[in-house]
């Protein structure tokens, strides 16, 4: 049996900039950080004493006789993918999925990670990221950028820049009490609103031409985050940046935001934040702010209605909490 600990991320600046329809013309870069809330995968090879050969369990349950009949795209093709037959497959996440947080692409690189353990391979943090991109983008062909498979995969806060035909993973290099600091002053409220972020993200893939000088703006706050975090400057200044960006991407599609998240974050910054963003592709989730102490109290009271998260940072990324290998007749399973 085999267990897998995945964090979830949190992209402060750059997202939209991680579409290959972006960057390979343009360059881009994105600001991030993995955070210690997580999902769980579990996987062993079923004994052969049922009617069904796999059983997977995530918000739902499937028992296939079948690789070819899994319902699960991300499970079926990455199955195929690692020659994976007859298994038990479990699914836990300490946040909800379709959320902004990056849950279906930690799901994704725990996954392999867990059947790469399972095959008896240990595999680079690099080796996993480009499989859950392959795994996502092209075997089960979903919109999106590629920033959440390489978060989960390296762990840490990093600068993720994206080339015509490569990435570099680059940590931010920042002082321990600074970096606390930042951690506390950035408050995460669950909406309880939830998305296909597919449908927002193909949206934003389709209308990355038009939104062009919006997407290369968005770029340059990567720089400018990075200097605040990395120099003497006043950190509530990555607050205000926070503000403009979030600004920035609700013009590129009016699934990016509704009435009552607008409603939300005007309260928010009203009782003291200094600005924030919804997290993810858009149209519902996790809500962050950045907000000095003294008035995260007043904050965390005008959004009593919404579950405030508290969280940490975390370097880690994907890993292998439980390892024990078992026997397996591959020919015999085939």
């Amino acid at each position: 049996m085999i267990t897998t600990k995945t964090p979830f991320r949190m992209s402060f600046f750059g997202g939209g900039t991680d579409f290959p329809e972006f960057y390979r013309e343009h360059g881009g870069a994105v600001l991030s950080t993995s955070f210690n809330k997580y999902c769980y995968v579990n996987v062993r090879h079923l004994p052969r004493f049922f009617e069904y050969t796999s059983e997977l369990v995530y918000s739902k349950i499937e028992r296939v006789t079948d690789n070819s009949q899994i319902e699960h795209p991300a499970i079926r093709e990455a199955m195929k993918y690692l020659e994976m037959y007859e298994l038990r497959l479990t699914y836990e996440g300490d946040l909800p999925a379709r959320s902004g947080l990056g849950t279906s692409s930690s799901f994704s690189v725990g996954m392999l990670n867990a059947f790469y353990a399972l095959k008896g391979k240990r595999v680079s943090k690099r080796t996993l990221a480009d499989d859950a991109i392959y795994l996502e983008r092209t075997l089960c062909g979903e919109a999106g950028g590629i920033q959440d498979q390489i978060a989960a995969s390296f762990g840490g806060f990093n600068r993720i820049d994206f080339g015509a035909d490569d990435y570099k993973v680059s940590p931010v290099i920042l002082q321990l009490d600074r970096k606390k600091e930042l951690n506390r002053r950035l408050m995460l409220f669950f909406t309880g609103f939830s998305r296909f972020s597919s449908d927002i993200q193909n949206e934003a893939r389709l209308s990355i031409k038009k939104n062009e000088s919006q997407l290369l703006e968005m770029l340059k706050l990567v720089d400018a985050a990075e200097e605040v975090l990395t120099t003497k400057s006043d950190l509530a200044e990555f607050g205000r940046l926070l503000d403009y960006t979030w600004k920035l991407k609700r013009n590129i599609t009016k699934k990016v935001s509704t009435d009552a998240i607008d409603l939300c974050y005007e309260k928010a910054k009203s009782a003291g934040a200094v600005g924030g963003k919804l997290l993810g592709a858009g149209g519902g989730g996790f809500l962050l702010f950045y907000v000095e102490p003294e008035y995260q109290d007043k904050v965390r009271q005008i959004l009593k209605d919404f579950l405030y998260i508290p969280f940490e940072f975390e370097e880690d990324g994907t890993r292998v909490i439980y390892y024990a290998p078992e026997s397996f007749d591959l020919e015999g399973a085939r």
